[in-house]
């Protein structure tokens, strides 16, 4: 869809470039003239157009823009706003939706400086997102005006959303983004005469106060006290998701519509006021939904149904997340009880509890190594864009048959993704024997058992000769130290022409809110590793022999960051990657 989305940022760009400072608002709100157009103009200006495109992937946004005489080489920043619209407008999940904001600079007919303000959101083919690219084509709900204020004090702010809504402008969402430290207070305007019907009030700074009264909030709910209350029953949220988890109480509700709860207690052994409580918290959390409405139940029994997120924690579900709540609500959390050892020591609180590393732990417990390496796959989603990457695109077309070797594989998981994917490609996945068990049943069943090879072994038998080296989430589980030593023996086992892709979060190096930070504290307390930033990674892949050409972001907050032999990573020499370049810390693609 390049000519779509080129053609309407061509359009955005030729609008900020042709009208002043002033102009637009009278187009937005008919009727604001005179002394008010004055005033609103004095206190804030207008700054850019936005507009949301839908790129297949990072080379075809830089393409758009291109073609739409815009900057292609525009930082961009995560987007928290549009991101959590989009979720709420689509009903996805809003980790799945990868929003990016750009801003290149445009000027306007006297020369200030303007931009297109430009969210992306990344749709290749096959990705589920082609309906939402053309409903939001279609509609143009984040398409907007934007005036920025000079002067953000509150008061001021007030006086203008009062002016505003005075002339017909009404408040459609907003929100606070932390990467720049701005508010956002959206308008939805009467019908324009410029195509454009949405209005943003951007204000430099936390007006979050302001925020919720425009969205309609309680100011009541920024309160610190509550917040803390909230905080700290964080706990009791775990335990009541994993309660729900291994009481096999998703499975035993019905799957097409409520059910009892005294039904659902004979179903599943519990206790019918036990239940009741737990259910009532949980429909709090949105993971089921009380039914007042349901027939065929006991009047002032309570019946209950199973919401999509309560779903994911279904057994029997393809992608299922129940391993992962067991292991949060069981061994980490128990752990966690040591965090305060782990901060005190530098050691892991799993090793002080447990009284061995968390590695020996499980691998004495089958179950437990079981539902460890179960728990890995839960997060599979991450993987779902890297059969696309162009390193496993280009071995797959390759004339002759590539080997993808997955280094610490787990079950199979990612493997499995990418051999269906692609199956020209041959696989080699190297594992303890258990799991390289586990994966062998896993690949078996996706039928591409017949193209894998299977290695039992450690870090120091990382097999010779293969043309894609994965190593996925492995990293954070290591001090600098044994990281340099695992990237080694892989630099030793790549041919010349071998690519190595890294999957992991990346710490933020702006202090914005991550899950990686997150994960980097459970790192701490349980294995004793941790979360990195790309510039900690391209050190360590330096030190082994490697440079990181590229990084590309992954759903779950996770990135793919791709890696050559150092003397290989010149832009002469590509390997079939589209050009592909080395800078000193690659950004986002």
């Amino acid at each position: 869809m390049l000519h779509d989305d080129a053609a309407r940022l061509r359009a955005a760009a030729a609008f900020v470039l042709h009208h002043g400072s002033a102009t637009p608002l009278p187009l937005l709100l008919p009727g604001l003239h005179g002394p008010e157009l004055d005033s609103v103009a004095a206190h804030c200006r207008f700054a850019h157009v936005g507009i949301l495109v839908f790129p297949r992937d990072p080379r075809h946004l830089r393409d758009l823009l291109t073609a739409s005489g815009l900057a292609a080489d525009t930082p961009s920043r995560p987007s928290v706003v549009v991101r959590e619209r989009l979720a709420r407008r689509h009903r996805r999940d809003v980790a799945d939706l990868d929003v990016r904001i750009l801003r290149p600079r445009v000027h306007g007919p006297a020369g200030e400086p303007r931009a297109v303000e430009v969210f992306a959101l990344a749709a290749p083919a096959g990705s589920g997102l082609e309906p939402v690219a053309a409903h939001e084509r279609a509609l143009g709900h984040e398409t907007h005006l934007a005036f920025e204020l000079e002067d953000p004090e509150p008061l001021v702010l007030h006086g203008l959303c009062a002016v505003l809504g005075r002339y017909g402008a009404r408040p459609d969402g907003g929100g606070y983004n932390p990467h720049e430290n701005g508010t956002v207070l959206y308008f939805a305007t009467p019908d324009s005469t410029c195509g454009y019907r949405r209005l943003e009030l951007y204000a430099p700074g936390d007006h979050r106060e302001l925020l919720a009264a425009h969205l309609g909030e309680s100011p009541g709910t920024s309160r610190p006290a509550e917040t803390l209350l909230q905080l700290l029953t964080g706990a009791w949220t775990t335990q009541a998701l994993a309660a729900f988890a291994r009481l096999r109480l998703p499975e035993a509700m019905d799957s097409d519509g409520p059910t009892g709860l005294r039904e659902l207690a004979r179903r599943t052994g519990t206790h019918p006021d036990g239940l009741g409580t737990l259910l009532r918290y949980l429909t709090m959390l949105g993971a089921v939904a009380e039914d007042t409405e349901a027939a065929g139940v006991t009047s002032g029994e309570g019946t209950f149904r199973l919401t999509p997120l309560g779903r994911l924690l279904r057994a029997d579900l393809p992608d299922s997340m129940r391993p992962l709540a067991l292991m949060y609500g069981g061994p980490f959390y128990r752990s966690f009880a040591a965090l305060d050892h782990s901060v005190r020591t530098g050691r892991p609180g799993f090793d002080h509890l447990f009284g061995e590393d968390h590695f020996a732990h499980f691998a004495r417990d089958p179950e437990l190594a079981d539902l460890f390496d179960r728990s890995m796959a839960a997060s599979s989603r991450m993987f779902q864009p890297l059969p696309a990457h162009p390193v496993i695109a280009a071995a797959a077309q390759a004339p002759t048959p590539r080997t993808v070797v997955d280094v610490a594989g787990g079950n199979g998981e990612l493997l499995g993704r990418v051999l269906t994917a692609h199956p020209s490609l041959r696989g080699t996945l190297l594992e303890r024997p258990h799991a390289v068990e586990a994966a062998r049943r896993s690949l078996g069943s996706l039928e591409c058992g017949a193209r894998c090879d299977y290695r039992s072994g450690d870090f120091a038998d990382v097999p010779d000769g293969g043309d894609v080296y994965l190593l996925s989430r492995v990293l954070h589980d290591w001090d600098d130290d044994r990281c340099r030593e695992i990237l080694r023996h892989c630099a030793r086992a790549m041919p010349a022409h071998a690519d190595l892709l890294v999957v992991e979060r990346l710490l933020p190096t702006d202090g914005s809110p991550s899950l990686a930070t997150a994960w980097d504290l459970h790192m701490m307390c349980n294995v004793g590793g941790r979360e990195r930033s790309a510039e900690h990674y391209a050190r360590l892949l330096s030190d082994a022999g490697l440079e990181l050409v590229d990084r590309t972001p992954l759903p779950l907050e996770a990135h793919v960051l791709h890696a050559r032999k150092a003397s290989l990573t010149d832009p002469a020499n590509t390997h079939g990657q589209g050009g592909l370049k080395s800078p000193e810390v690659p950004r986002d693609r």
